[in-house]
């Protein structure tokens, strides 16, 4: 397998042609373009042959095998070209007349025009015509202004090729940005670790971190790459791989995953994984795809052009000879119908602004933070009327707060949650922190202090002995208490007496509300889909305001309410999940959707669409950008076709000029791709 960078490759349509033709050449196994990122990964016998079939089919494009993206220097070039070409357009027309009196300053400046910025767009016809490739713009635009210039109307000919040249270095211009936009998505994801090397610490990229190689992990960094620990322990946040809530401690020998978060103290980890096997290299390998899954106007249109253009052509064919020898007339105003006729006929408008809006709207997305892995995932999003939500991780933090307290043995309220404030006030655990937040500042200092990995703490003060944990601490200091199978809860038992409870759970993210009441707005129904108890399915269900909660499920039996919902409504069902646990039910959906900030490899992997900052609220902006995609798409597709078969009828009558043929054409093309680019803001 060889990757390739294909510099000067600039449409959708060109991308397709070439990937096309590698398939078809005997020794590719394998062959995709990846219009996005503007590279080529081949699996061939004779790399020297998939060179020559690319030049073939696109000579303009050049293949480097490199890995790294260089800057497009032909940007100013091009710019130079087109105002080099429309400044001596704009003498031979405003002085069009003075000109004429002197035979060949007309043709000197208006023929230059032409060739300056008419050149490339010659030669890409004559280097088709020679592997058999017909009936592109190419050609009939070199038809059309050669013929144009042919009869005397030099304006017209500079025009076409002018505005057409133009168009193209919009439409690059566009595809330059959308791609910057879909790059900037992995700077989202952790780009460093701390490689320990004989003692000293280095900042390195985690590219450059071999299996076996020792990093270290601060509080609050992300785990860059899969390890176990070696030295040091603390508490990490597993919610993305496990879809529990609850954190877990790790010490030494145990396995820390990419994408976990370390919470309190400093841990070394002994990498097992390369970086090539983490998130960010698969989120990279999925965004090459993603301009080769088409949607469904994409597809209509290739098999449209396959069809209109022959057709276009042998009318105008039949325009400029069966007239003259049927009514005996000069073949010259039936020739300059026909090529009015080809100019109006230029698919442009529509093979470029279609895959242009579906790749905007792919460059605007990742702006937002979220990366769509196809065009047809658009379309489906858009005609997706029921979301279901993961819990944990997904609508909620993944954090903790204080929810309730209830004091036994007659101590009060107050004084159960400052015991356990005073207790687990040196603790870095994020239950002890929810515990100190829901106090407030604790200004009395323990005497001693004694953290017991997973059970809790215990600490004395002026003799007295707090005990703050879960069940399993209770049980081993033999205190009498109540048990529970919900939520989470913090006993906390005074000189061995118990004095009661903290319940602390879960909290939904700030943006959560607001999603679910934005879908609900554009008529779709929300339910919430969790493994989680029904006691705190419900309370979170009620918080956030969805239409049903499904509770107490594990990973297929989520798969089965997915079904049901399908059966039930008879519509489209997008699920948005981030852990390992929610894999099968994405995969199982219409449209998956994976967190993916801290979502795990396996969800990020298997989704159509990974919101890469975590917020909910990402999944109703989608929704309402797929919308407003398909809307410009099919705005494209009825205007240029209208215009299209207006100017068609005139010229076929030989009601429009070439003016109105630029128009038709060039003119239609731009406007497509202005609002094409509409997408992009």
């Amino acid at each position: 397998m060889k990757r390739y960078k294909l510099k000067n490759l600039d449409c959708a349509t060109c991308a397709l042609k070439i990937e096309e033709e590698l398939k078809k050449q005997e020794g590719v196994k394998f062959a995709a373009v990846n219009f996005a990122t503007a590279e080529l990964v081949v699996d061939a016998e004779d790399h020297e042959k998939v060179v020559e079939t690319v030049k073939k089919v696109e000579p303009e494009v050049e293949l480097e095998s490199i890995e790294k993206e260089e800057l497009d220097v032909n940007k100013k070039r091009e710019i130079g070209v087109i105002l080099s070409s429309g400044i001596l357009f704009a003498i031979g027309t405003i002085f069009n007349e003075q000109l004429h009196a002197i035979f060949p300053a007309e043709y000197i400046i208006l023929l230059t025009s032409y060739i300056v910025v008419g050149w490339k767009i010659i030669w890409k016809a004559i280097t088709n015509l020679k592997n058999k490739v017909v009936f592109d713009e190419n050609f009939l635009l070199t038809v059309a202004t050669l013929g144009a210039i042919a009869i005397h109307e030099l304006p017209e000919a500079v025009a076409v090729m002018l505005f057409f040249r133009v168009g193209e270095f919009l439409q690059d211009l566009a595809v330059d940005r959308s791609r910057r936009a879909i790059k900037a998505l992995v700077e989202i994801k952790p780009t460093f670790a701390n490689l320990k090397v004989n003692g000293e610490i280095r900042r390195v990229k985690p590219e450059e971190v071999k299996v076996g190689d020792l990093i270290v992990v601060k509080p609050g960094e992300k785990i860059p790459l899969d390890g176990i620990v070696v030295e040091g322990n603390s508490v990490v946040d597993t919610s993305a791989l496990t879809g529990e809530s609850k954190p877990r401690d790790v010490a030494v020998g145990d396995e820390v995953l990419s994408g976990m978060v370390n919470i309190s103290g400093l841990i070394v980890v002994k990498v097992t994984r390369s970086f090539s096997e983490s998130a960010v290299s698969k989120i990279l390998k999925l965004v090459e795809e993603a301009s080769s899954r088409k949607a469904k106007a994409e597809r209509f249109i290739t098999r449209f052009a396959r069809y209109y253009t022959p057709a276009v052509i042998a009318l105008a064919a039949g325009i400029a000879t069966i007239p003259p020898i049927a009514f005996n007339e000069p073949f010259s105003p039936w020739i300059y119908r026909a090529l009015v006729l080809l100019v109006i006929s230029c698919p442009c408008a529509l093979v470029v602004s279609v895959p242009l809006s579906y790749f905007a709207s792919i460059g605007k997305a990742a702006r937002m933070g979220v990366l769509v892995k196809g065009a047809n995932f658009i379309d489906q999003l858009t005609s997706t009327r029921i979301f279901a939500f993961d819990k944990t991780g997904t609508l909620t933090k993944g954090s903790f707060k204080v929810v309730g307290i209830v004091a036994k043995n007659g101590f009060k309220e107050d004084e159960v949650l400052k015991l356990a404030a005073i207790a687990e006030k040196n603790s870095n655990h994020p239950i002890a922190k929810s515990i100190v937040e829901a106090y407030g500042e604790v200004k009395v200092e323990v005497k001693s202090h004694k953290e017991i990995p997973g059970r809790g703490v215990v600490a004395e003060l002026d003799g007295t002995k707090i005990a703050v944990g879960n069940d399993a601490m209770m049980h081993e200091l033999n205190i009498e208490h109540e048990c529970f199978g919900e939520e989470t809860v913090v006993h906390v038992a005074v000189n061995g007496k118990y004095a009661g409870y903290i319940i602390v759970s879960d909290e939904p993210k700030e943006d959560a509300k607001r999603a679910i009441e934005d879908l609900k707005k554009s008529g779709c129904k929300v339910v919430m889909v969790t493994g989680d108890s029904r006691r705190v399915a419900e309370r979170i269900a009620k918080e956030l305001g969805v239409d049903d909660f499904y509770a107490e499920l594990l990973p297929w039996q989520k798969v089965e309410v997915i079904e049901d919902l399908k059966k039930k409504y008879g519509e489209k069902v997008a699920f948005v999940g981030d852990g390992i646990n929610d894999a099968p039910v994405i995969a199982r959906a219409d449209v998956g959707i994976a967190m993916g900030a801290m979502g795990s490899d396996a969800a990020i992997e298997i989704a159509d669409i990974v919101v890469m900052d975590d917020k909910p609220s990402k999944v109703s902006e989608s929704l309402k950008h797929s919308k407003r995609t398909q809307r410009i798409v099919w705005q494209n597709i009825t205007f240029a076709l209208a215009v299209k078969g207006v100017f068609i009828t005139l010229g076929s009558m030989g009601l429009a000029t070439m003016w109105e043929a630029v128009f038709a054409d060039v003119g239609v093309t731009l406007i497509a791709i202005l609002n094409s680019m509409r997408l992009l803001r």
